[in-house]
């Protein structure tokens, strides 16, 4: 059995539970997807998993009673917040973890470690947890609402809610965007057979890669959100040209890595190629909230050398990577692409350029 998604956000409303602070995990995605849905509680999509910590923190001591939503690999994003912050000032309020399985060849390889290892971390932060409970609704807001006193974490499994489709006004509309695929095709062809290492960032972007760019040389970044571009510095900073393939949850996620890579640009051959497709496309397709960002601004401010115009087709693109040099910034928004499958294990491991 499942928990109802919608029924569960109605009694965290009856609780008084006020705001959801969320990075978005597929395994939570019916309750995120019914939290977005209902306008008597508030969904806020946090840059990463610390931030989400501090936004609850914060509302938790002025009198909100906020809820976190987060996925287990970025429960480790939140270790300085909670060792920090919530423990040594008892800060108390509920947070809603998933936890990945990991089969071989069949879940991504960021999730093996922590698949057997998130107890022992829980429990290095100095929390408890507890599986929340699929079957007994009363039950599993009980253990919500324990999480109110007491530091523990509740642990949400592949099945814990039922499937919930965003509401027509909540989903992104971006029929006007070409595929990533696209775009992606013409980086193969561009760049065939050259020296150039390519990154790319967690999820679909890695996938599909490895399906449409088998010309190029490709580090597949499975799992580490946010950390493609600092990755790519690393590589750019040994003498090799790089092209980073991000997206727009990720480029948030460690803005830090901006800063820092903007330092080195007259040191090194980056591209860092932001594929915007608006939304969290791998957890369900939610809104990423980033409308109110000039990237291109803030890449320049970093010291990145920007093509002062989004690009919208493939003729644009193509013109634009022709014409790289030191270290380059090019905002792409484009459409979703049929999943494609994983790099094998061998691809991913790769641990040499």
């Amino acid at each position: 059995m499942s928990i109802n998604s919608v029924i569960f956000i109605n009694r965290l409303i009856e609780e008084g539970y006020t705001h959801l602070c969320v990075v978005p995990c597929s395994f939570a995605k019916g309750v995120i997807n019914a939290s977005i849905n209902n306008k008597n509680i508030e969904y806020i999509s946090c840059a990463s998993e610390a931030v989400a910590c501090s936004i609850a923190a914060g509302l938790k001591i002025s009198g909100a009673q906020p809820v976190v939503i987060v996925q287990s690999s970025g429960l480790a994003n939140m270790a300085s917040c909670i060792t920090s912050l919530i423990k040594p000032y008892d800060i108390f309020f509920p947070i809603l973890s998933s936890w990945r399985t990991y089969k071989e060849g069949d879940s991504e390889i960021q999730h093996k470690h922590l698949a057997t290892k998130l107890p022992d971390l829980i429990e290095a932060y100095g929390f408890h947890y507890e599986i929340l409970d699929s079957t007994n609704l009363d039950k599993s807001i009980g253990q919500v609402n324990k999480c109110q006193s007491q530091h523990q974490i509740s642990i949400i499994e592949e099945k814990t809610f039922t499937s919930v489709e965003l509401d027509p006004q909540n989903i992104q509309n971006i029929d006007a965007y070409i595929p990533r695929s696209a775009f992606l095709k013409k980086l193969n062809t561009f760049f065939a057979n050259r020296e150039e290492i390519f990154v790319g960032t967690t999820g679909n972007t890695s996938r599909e890669m490895f399906s449409l760019m088998n010309k190029t040389d490709n580090f597949y970044m499975a799992g580490n959100m946010g950390g493609a571009l600092s990755l790519g510095l690393g590589i750019a900073k040994s003498g090799k040209s790089v092209v980073v393939c991000g997206g727009d949850a990720e480029f948030v996620m460690h803005l830090g890595g901006l800063t820092t890579t903007g330092r080195y640009a007259n040191d090194i051959n980056l591209t860092y190629i932001l594929f915007d497709n608006e939304q969290n496309k791998s957890t369900g397709g939610q809104n990423s909230y980033q409308g109110h960002l000039n990237y291109i601004a803030i890449a320049k401010s970093c010291g990145f050398r920007v093509l002062n115009k989004t690009i919208f087709d493939t003729n644009t693109f193509e013109k634009a990577i022709t014409k790289l040099r030191g270290l380059n910034f090019i905002h792409v928004k484009c459409n979703i692409d049929k999943v494609t499958p994983r790099p094998p294990i061998a691809k991913i491991k790769r641990n040499e350029i």
